[in-house]
């Protein structure tokens, strides 16, 4: 929009030519360059303006506070701008009301029924106002009263407005009906339509938007079909309706039909229509719509754009993402800071959107959920907490809600971190925070994940409706802690309340009759599986190969009906070190390298196998191979929560503030186990060297460490609780079970695979893991 020297009625022909926030700057700039940008009527033109483009508000209070004098027209206007932001805006709207009754200014009765609308869920304090004043009969004033509680609440207060009046305008009818519709009222709104004298297009649509609240889309387009005539709010009524009950090819079709009528599509149309693009995933309909849009050169407003950032974000197009995001400059909001942090968790680039997050001007509590569900997802459970804590303590004092509460106790359930967890649950009960299905289901799988199974069984049963999720959860826990038959209970009680189970449900009970040696149990299972998976049959590969039927397990693998994954060869070559069966980890480990080159535990376990015989030119050999492929082995590392931080310690590590102390224990403890006939097991020291070095290499793991740590830190009858990356070795475990009977305590270990609970020098796995 070029300006250039305008006269007054140039600038008022301008005005009506605005179609964004640019253009919109831009118009406000010449009339501060003509010097009326403080003028009434030139401020209520652009507040106007704000309201139909949804201006920033702080942009749009920047306009209103540049007139020194504001007529009443100006104040209403920056009324009707707040009426449609909602009741967040509630204190400046009392502060307009105020400020107005100070000016010199004739309050007419028309400035109520904008007022009560501006001050959203609290319009009642106005209604109460009105009452006061002896205004409450004035037909505009009563039917935005009974706008308020037909919207708000409650709608009996509306019904009785609506009873009371002697004449009813068409726009009391409307209220009711929609005031009976947003409550859920389906006969009543049908009674009143069947009754009405007469219905516009407002009517119908209500009924439009009425049936698609309650999913009837079928009645909902027969009342749209029946609409003698369209606009393009009932049109936007019936695409939205097709585009949020998961129909957007509905929606996409029914814009076709829009197109051919004489009705042109608004903001709102094109935002519903992109958000059907974003739903439908059909990536080369959206770029067509989008090509369209460009040769039609259609101008979006910032409402629409937010939508085709959001369809980008969601398909994974930063970049196309990001080109919509800057072209939005100073109309972004928050809706579109967030479509950006979503869009980089959802690829795992968390540094892009920790960057967009520290810069956002405001953030809600969708912000923040964001950025912590993208750290928990994406396995930075530390990061996630942490920001949690962040939170919580923030100035703009952000309230969490559910999805914050699952994202940060299922943080701490990954992390095995109790003690932080408890701390988190003491918060969603501070907070009054209602815990859905989700929410309880986020609370097992804590405290399964942290060794606390009667916690675990505790709240699932205090559920008072459970899902699948629920029961798979609480399954897994048993099956880590290897109780294959309370798992297998849970299958029958789960059938029993009429859960169907999916088929995560048949592999954590496979892996629970796995972890228990239970192999009848396990097999009938499997056999009652309709059309098993890959997945499946490596469970039950892996329960053949733990009880030592490894010729079995390679039978089925080569009678599978398709193909085998890595798994299934993963479980064969496992169950190959466990028995020392060098010809079937050969093979399963020669297809492994094919399939996934890059995993370094395929490597380490044939390694295992071959260094347990002594074969360490095969070892060595492994070993070149990794370094041709690129492949490292995973560094083992172990951790012990204590005050509120986890303290972590990886093989051989002195870099811990108490490393001294530990060694100091360790060497004490190592005393005590030899004196009680402890012979270190070297055989999965992967290096030919001295014995003496091959002791102290698996002296100092990582969970001698922490528990040492754990042991110095603790109280006496406390329970120590270990979470380690890796699998634990059999030195390390048959040395947590002296440790345990030595000094007197029980010691939680978790490491990659499953719990074991050693208590007086016994573990729970009964040495079978």
């Amino acid at each position: 929009m070029n300006f250039g020297h305008l006269s007054m009625s140039q600038l008022d022909s301008l005005a009506c030519k605005i179609s964004n926030l640019s253009q919109l700057r831009q118009f406000h700039a010449q009339l501060i360059q003509n010097s009326l940008h403080h003028h009434s009527q030139w401020v209520s033109l652009l507040i106007s303006q704000c309201t139909r483009l949804r201006a920033p508000p702080p942009y749009t209070r920047l306009i209103f506070d540049s007139t020194p004098r504001p007529d009443i027209h100006v104040f209403i206007s920056m009324l009707k701008y707040y009426s449609n932001l909602g009741s967040a805006h509630f204190n400046q709207v009392v502060f307009l009301y105020q400020k107005l009754q100070c000016c010199d200014l004739r309050i007419g009765t028309f400035v109520y029924p904008v007022l009560i609308k501006a001050a959203g869920s609290k319009g009642i304090e106005f209604h109460a106002h009105v009452l006061k004043l002896g205004l409450a009969s004035d037909p505009y004033i009563r039917n935005a009263i009974m706008g308020l509680y037909a919207k708000y609440g409650p709608v009996e207060n509306a019904r009785d407005v609506f009873a009371e009046m002697h004449e009813r305008t068409l726009a009391d009818w409307n209220n009711m009906i929609f005031g009976y519709w947003n409550w859920g009222n389906k006969a009543e709104a049908c009674r009143l339509f069947d009754m009405m004298p007469e219905r516009n297009v407002v009517t119908w649509t209500a009924m439009v938007t009425g049936y698609a609240r309650m999913k009837d889309l079928e009645n909902a387009r027969r009342y749209f079909d029946e609409i003698p005539e369209k606009n393009v709010v009932s049109w936007n009524a019936m695409l939205s309706a097709y585009a949020q009950n998961g129909f957007p090819e509905e929606a996409l079709k029914l814009f076709v039909d829009m197109m051919n009528s004489r009705d042109q599509p608004n903001e709102t149309t094109w935002a519903i229509v992109i958000s059907a693009c974003s739903s439908c995933g059909d990536c080369s309909l959206a770029d067509s719509f989008v090509q369209k849009l460009n040769q039609k050169r259609i101008h979006l407003s910032y409402f629409a754009k937010t939508a085709l950032l959001d369809m980008y974000a969601k398909r994974g197009s930063l970049q196309a993402a990001r080109k919509v995001f800057d072209e939005l400059g100073v109309s972004r909001n928050t809706v579109t800071w967030n479509a950006m942090i979503s869009a980089h968790t959802r690829v795992g680039d968390l540094a892009s959107a920790r960057e967009l997050f520290d810069k956002m001007p405001e953030r809600d509590v969708v912000t923040w959920n964001s950025m912590i569900s993208g750290y928990a997802q994406n396995g930075q459970s530390a990061l996630a907490i942490d920001l949690f804590k962040d939170m919580i303590t923030a100035a703009d004092d952000p309230k969490p809600d559910e999805v914050t509460m699952v994202s940060v106790i299922s943080a701490c359930g990954h992390l095995g971190a109790l003690d932080i967890g408890n701390w988190v649950i003491s918060i969603v009960r501070k907070n009054h925070i209602k815990l859905s299905i989700s929410g309880y289901n986020s609370l097992i799988f804590l405290y399964s994940k942290c060794g606390s199974m009667d916690d675990a069984k505790r709240t699932f049963q205090e559920m008072t409706t459970r899902d699948v999720v629920s029961y798979n959860t609480l399954i897994a826990g048993f099956a880590a802690h290897g109780h294959g038959m309370e798992a297998v209970k849970l299958l029958s009680k789960m059938k029993g309340e009429f859960v169907e189970p999916d088929r995560v449900t048949y592999i954590v009970i496979l892996t629970a009759c796995s972890h228990a040696g239970m192999l009848e149990e396990g097999w009938k299972v499997f056999e009652s599986i309709k059309a098993p998976d890959a997945d499946h049959y490596a469970c039950v590969i892996d329960l053949l190969g733990r009880v030592g039927k490894l010729d079995e397990a390679k039978k089925i693998i080569d009678d599978m009906p398709k193909e085998p994954h890595a798994g299934v060869y993963g479980s064969l070559l496992n169950a190959s070190r466990i028995h020392k069966r060098i010809d079937l980890g050969e093979f399963a480990a020669s297809t492994l390298f094919e399939l996934e080159p890059h995993n370094s535990g395929n490597y380490i376990l044939l390694s295992n196998i071959y260094a347990s015989a002594g074969r360490w030119d095969d070892v060595v050999r492994v070993r070149e191979l990794m370094r041709k492929v690129g492949v490292k082995k995973a560094t083992g590392w172990s951790w012990v929560e204590y005050k509120g931080k986890l303290h972590k310690f990886i093989v051989g590590d002195r870099s811990h503030e108490r490393s001294d102390d530990v060694y100091r224990l360790l060497a004490e403890l190592g005393r005590k186990m030899r004196n009680s006939g402890y012979m270190a097991d070297k055989t999965c020291v992967l290096r030919d060297v001295e014995e003496e070095e091959k002791e102290e290499m698996v002296g100092t793991h990582s969970e001698k460490l922490a528990v040492c740590f754990a042991l110095l830190v603790t109280d006496a009858e406390a329970v120590i609780r270990v979470v380690k990356n890796l699998r634990v070795c059999w030195d390390c475990h048959r040395a947590m079970k002296m440790i345990s009977d030595l000094e007197g305590r029980k010691i939680i270990l978790r490491d990659n695979n499953r719990f074991h609970c050693f208590s007086d020098g016994i573990c729970s796995c009964g040495d079978y893991w």
